[in-house]
């Protein structure tokens, strides 16, 4: 018997852990006779391109890993599959179906199995039992058909450590793709949004599995590893050990270009960590820290248990520390914030100086228990993936568009990078609102997709009335030169002026400012500053090309 399992990732640059715990699980625990093989696919592939691959495995059963991203993709396939040969038993597992099993089989009768929760275990117990022929009542955590009645299982959450999923063929397959690490599953919080809680308390791995896995994953090729350890300091002294190690083991074990990427709870940082922090090399690690919100009875009423003024604390000593990545996070749309409300959780998490800040739309997830108690929490949602918030008691559609306006300029304005120079001058030297400013910003350039020069011109155009015109260009001119290798600048920005001919030939009249040859150039004036500059696109400091300033009379 072959057995194909399938992962679509959401983008190519990400691999799945999930499909290789199931292959390392099923090589170890099946019987000799059943072929393994593992396909990895994204979600912006043809669906007949995946479906073309996934049927020249001439598979007798096909596994796929959901997970919302992928569940659409995941169904027009199986049903494909299943029509080119009913034969073939079709398996999902993975937390977008492991609690909506009913649901998932009643409406796709092409669907044979659904395994619920953690698949090590279950996964080769089903497959020895399609090879075997045998009945299906001993497995607990598998939903199936049953003469036509759907028989429902409970998700299964196991007391043993995993096997270790970090085979030949995986490593093989990262080629410098994320790679992905568990060091411990389970989560010591219940929030109401999140399935974490409802996978069993806290099991740490052996720490050095841990270790001996830090160690592979960061001389496999890849250049970011992402712990998925759902809050990864919930055992302080664990993480203050591995987060030593990883220092330790820097430009020794570990190559220097590798970067670690944690989920954390901020505020149960202590000073101790602070002092190990503090000399971690730039750019080894990362923390992401889900935030959410700061109002208080937002916080009770989703069963999320956080100190916020040492969170708030705890945010602004990372940032200073200027060699820990930090990406915040916030939800909006969670009961009893309002706009107001939001707004001030907005600009607190914004003065935070966090490297990102990133506004995300509360999702109804299956399984959580704001979606099971959902006559406590009466919001309004899609009912397709990924079950996004639409309204609230407290929120109306036309502010979630807003808040969504926001989120488009957070993201282009924002954390993409690209504009550090305009930001500081609108938002540290001119004081703007936050917020404010960029929902104002959101509204104006609008949702659809454009290009940087179109939406540089969109900026100015926004900016320009609200402050020096001139001070407003020469910081959009630098972002834009020194982030983007292009000698033609944003429309709005040119300004035909023959002294910029003038500043041209003095250069290269200088032996010192002189053009090398074969390299890009970009010369532009600068008249809020009273002088010239001009850009050299052959290298870069801190991922930007270097903007030199020119004494040059205007």
């Amino acid at each position: 018997m072959k057995v194909l399992i399938v992962s679509l990732n959401s983008q190519y640059i990400h691999s799945s852990l999930a499909i290789w715990y199931l292959y390392a699980s099923a090589k170890n625990m099946c019987d000799s006779k059943i072929n393994l093989k593992v396909l990895e696919g994204t979600i912006n592939e043809e669906v007949d391109d995946l479906y073309n691959r996934i049927s020249q495995e001439k598979a007798d059963v096909v596994a796929f890993s959901v997970y919302i991203w992928n569940i659409k993709t995941v169904i027009i396939l199986a049903q494909k599959i299943k029509k080119s040969n009913p034969d073939i038993k079709i398996v999902l597992g993975g937390p977008e179906v492991s609690y909506s099993s009913d649901k998932v089989l009643t409406e796709n009768k092409f669907i044979d199995f659904v395994l619920l929760g953690e698949g090590e275990e279950t996964f080769p117990l089903l497959l020895n039992t399609i090879n075997n022929k045998e009945i299906y009542e001993n497995i607990t955590a598998l939903s199936y058909r049953k003469k036509g009645k759907i028989i429902l299982g409970k998700p299964h959450i196991s007391t043993n450590e995993p096997i270790n999923p970090y085979c030949d063929e995986y490593l093989s397959s990262l080629k410098g793709r994320i790679a992905y690490l568990e060091t411990s599953r389970g989560c010591p919080f219940s929030c109401a949004f999140c399935l974490s809680g409802r996978c069993g308390n806290v099991r740490c791995f052996n720490i050095d599995r841990a270790k001996s896995d830090i160690i592979l994953l960061a001389n496999s090729g890849s250049k970011i590893i992402k712990l998925v350890d759902r809050t990864f300091n919930a055992n302080r002294k664990r993480a203050y050990e591995i987060f030593r190690f990883i220092i330790d083991n820097y430009g020794k074990e570990i190559p220097n270009d590798v970067c670690f990427h944690f989920e954390i709870a901020g505020d149960l940082l202590a000073d101790d960590d602070f002092e190990l922090l503090k000399v971690a090399p730039q750019g080894l690690i990362q923390f992401e820290i889900g935030v959410q919100s700061f109002n208080e009875k937002t916080l009770k009423a989703v069963n999320r248990i956080t100190n916020s003024e040492k969170l708030i604390n705890n945010i602004k000593r990372l940032t200073e520390l200027k060699n820990i990545h930090t990406h915040i996070d916030l939800i909006a749309g969670l009961p009893f914030e309002d706009y107001k409300i939001f707004r001030k959780s907005f600009n607190i998490a914004y003065s935070l100086n966090a490297d990102m800040l990133q506004l995300g739309f509360l999702k109804l997830l299956h399984g959580s228990s704001m979606r099971e108690n959902i006559e406590l929490f009466p919001l309004n949602f899609t009912n397709e993936p990924p079950y996004q918030v639409i309204d609230t008691p407290w929120l109306s559609d036309s502010d979630i568009a807003k808040l969504k306006a926001c989120e488009n300029a957070l993201d282009r304005f924002v954390n993409s990078g690209r504009f550090l120079l305009t930001i500081n001058y609108i938002f540290n030297t001119l004081k703007y609102n936050p917020f404010d400013t960029l929902t104002e910003l959101g509204v104006f350039t609008g949702c659809d997709s454009c290009s940087l020069n179109e939406y540089v011109n969109k900026i100015y155009s926004f900016f320009s009335n609200k402050c020096d015109s001139q001070k407003l260009r020469d910081c959009l001119i630098c972002d834009v030169a020194s982030s983007v290798k292009n000698t033609v600048l944003p429309s709005s920005l040119i300004i035909y002026d023959k002294r910029l001919s003038n500043l041209k030939k003095m250069l290269e009249t200088n032996p010192n400012t002189k053009k090398r040859k074969g390299v890009m150039r970009n010369v532009f004036l600068l008249y809020g500053k009273g002088c010239g500059a001009y850009v050299d696109y052959d290298k870069t400091e801190k991922g930007k090309y270097i903007v030199n300033k020119i004494d040059f009379q205007l």
